[in-house]
């Protein structure tokens, strides 16, 4: 024997976990007016404008532009410019410093006896710094960056498509659970009405007594799953109103072109590799395989052509007097140079073999992880195909299920009313109808939701959008 209370919260929980939203977060009010309804592709296209998620990886990808640029920089030259002036003893020594930032170095010859006076320095320049070549080592810190530009943007088309599954998903969880609520109210209604015709045949003392009781409590059962079946709706609905960014706001929907024809055939097949997943993960394998170009051009000399422009004043004079005055804040001495640098760290090498180690190892790494990550794009695609079609074939059985169900409840209430059949068996049937008319309203939910889920293993949420396109139209 059927419980229809186990059965009706079962078919509850089943709506619930179809159609639940992976996004849970809080999110702040969107700036503007709210529409009052939404359809499924107005839902979508909300939550790409507004939710913060995107906001914040559009932010990222920015930054990712911005060092690009910062990268860019590296080929421009350098000009260093310089004033000084200061109040300093002049007392100099003869000997080896070695290189240090603390002691202050002295030019000049060193004075018989040393002094506590002090005079007035002073010192200006311009210093210009070119690199002329370096083997290819900007260009590979300026790939490195566009690798994580490429990375960041792939990142944010992501993110679109998470964004834009969950909030599909959350619609479609929303309208199911309406859909619930409408079969749950149905269904009281007509427990109302048969509790009443119980009662009335009870009364008479053409039914016992036992069967007026157990028809106010199916009544009762049936009134506490339209609870539930309201809590669950509301719970979805705010839900909703989170993806869409509008917490706090009541968020009317309109699935009526979801109720039409649902799409036929297959979402057009994709490469995995054409995923915003793969493209991110390989991403990540070129800016490895960029960090190890870049190690490998590091190894190299550094040239830098130099020029120097410099004046000086010293209120020291080198016989060991001084200068009266303010003598010395002048530049009294100009000197000019050019010249070319060569700088090759040579014990650089063992630190850099080690890095390099690092960032095969590295590459290698994030190679599996794109390798993986494929594998895992094509089994989840195929586990959407077969979804998509076990929602069609269950959506061609419906309409019998029900029909089927609702031709036995009419005969169970006839044949309970004729004296034929127990309230047992009434019941029974009342619970099939209940459940028909649920598996009805979510079966073509259930070819959108895992039409869905095809779109969203493609990497694309277009041909959904398109066909909510058609049905709006009046298309197939």
């Amino acid at each position: 024997m059927r419980n229809p209370t186990r059965e009706f919260v079962k078919i509850a929980a089943l709506a619930e976990i179809l159609f639940v939203s992976p996004f849970s977060g809080r999110a702040a009010p969107p700036k503007g007016p709210l529409p009052k309804r939404f359809t499924l592709e107005q839902a979508v296209t909300f939550a790409l404008t507004n939710y913060p998620a995107i906001r914040v990886r559009l932010e990222r990808l920015a930054a990712t532009r911005g060092q690009v640029e910062l990268a860019r920089t590296a080929y421009l030259p350098r000009t260093d410019t310089l004033w000084q002036l200061n109040r300093a003893t002049a007392n100099n020594i003869y000997g080896l410093l070695l290189p240090q930032s603390v002691l202050p170095p002295i030019s000049g010859p060193v004075l018989a006896s040393a002094t506590g006076r002090s005079v007035w320095g002073s010192g200006a320049g311009v210093l210009f710094s070119w690199e002329p070549f370096d083997f290819g080592y900007r260009r590979a810190e300026v790939n490195i960056a566009r690798a994580g530009e490429a990375g960041a943007r792939a990142e944010v088309e992501l993110t679109r498509l998470d964004v834009g599954t969950a909030a599909a998903n959350a619609f479609l969880s929303l309208f199911a659970n309406e859909q619930v609520v409408r079969a749950a109210e149905a269904n009281v209604a007509r427990r109302e009405a048969f509790a009443k015709s119980v009662r009335v045949l009870v009364t008479n003392g053409l039914r016992p007594g036992a069967d007026g009781s157990r028809a106010d409590a199916e009544l009762a059962v049936g009134r506490n799953q339209l609870i539930e079946a309201e809590t669950a709706e509301n719970v979805s609905r705010a839900e909703l109103a989170n993806i869409l960014a509008s917490s706090g706001t009541t968020i009317e929907i309109d699935g009526s072109q979801l109720l039409a024809a649902p799409p036929e055939g297959n979402v057009a097949q994709t490469p995995p590799a054409s995923h915003p997943a793969a493209v991110a993960e390989r991403a990540q394998v070129d800016e490895a395989k960029a960090r190890e170009r870049a190690l490998e051009r590091s190894y190299v000399p550094r040239f830098f052509s130099q020029a120097a422009f410099s004046g000086r004043g010293s209120g020291a004079n080198t016989n060991g007097t001084d200068a009266a005055g303010l003598n010395g804040l002048g530049l009294e001495r100009a000197n000019w140079a050019v010249g070319l640098t060569v700088n090759f760290p040579i014990l650089d090498f063992f630190s850099l073999r080690a890095q390099k180690r690092i960032e095969t190892a590295s590459r290698g790494a994030e190679e599996a992880r794109y390798d993986q990550t494929l594998d895992d794009l094509s089994g989840q695609l195929q586990e959407a195909q077969a979804k998509l079609e076990g929602a069609r074939r269950v959506a061609e059985n419906t309409p019998i299920e029900l029909q089927a169900a609702r031709d036995g409840e009419l005969q169970a209430r006839a044949r309970y009313d004729a004296g034929l059949a127990t309230i047992v068996e009434v019941t029974e049937a009342q619970s099939l109808l209940v459940q028909a008319e649920i598996d009805e309203a979510l079966a073509r939910l259930n070819i959108w939701r895992t039409w869905t889920a095809v779109a969203a293993a493609q990497g694309d949420l277009k041909p959904l959008v398109e066909a909510l396109a058609r049905k709006a139209g009046g298309g197939n």
